[in-house]
């Protein structure tokens, strides 16, 4: 059996699909509702506050901090069992603290997702977008500051 790879996002989503046209360009997007002026993550149709809409997508900083990780071991799915240990940090935006992002603590936006010492990770540490092709598709990933 072939290698079946990372299980990645469908960029063409209308909903989501500013976000990963915004991460292709190396820019990091989130939704804004224009009513409250509130972000949302993960997108989603209507603001519950105003009930509108109406929405925009926004540069934010890039600018995090981590919130929580986890380290993943076997059993996991096939392709990232041979990456296995690695860490999956949640992030929360300097812009809108009571969001979290997930990804992964990277040394720069080519490294390995297990390239990082799960041990190193300190919850509250300050860290930045940086933004990975993987298979096609631009994700963004976090690295220290």
């Amino acid at each position: 059996m072939g290698d079946p790879g990372f299980l990645l996002p469908d960029v063409d989503d209308p909903l989501t699909a500013p976000f990963w046209a915004g991460c292709a360009r190396g820019q990091l997007l989130m939704q804004r509702f224009r009513a409250t002026g509130r972000y949302a993550w993960p997108p989603r149709p209507m603001d519950s506050d105003s009930q509108t809409l109406d929405h925009e997508w926004v540069p934010v900083s890039g600018r995090a901090t981590i919130y929580s990780f986890v380290v993943p071991h076997p059993p996991l799915l096939d392709a990232y069992a041979a990456l296995a240990p690695y860490n999956v940090v949640l992030v929360t935006l300097d812009e809108a603290p009571d969001l979290r992002m997930v990804g992964n603590l990277v040394s720069s936006a080519e490294g390995a997702i297990n390239e990082i010492d799960a041990s190193t990770i300190v919850i509250g540490e300050p860290v930045r977008v940086v933004f990975a092709d993987v298979d096609g598709v631009v994700l963004p990933r976090w690295t220290r500051i």
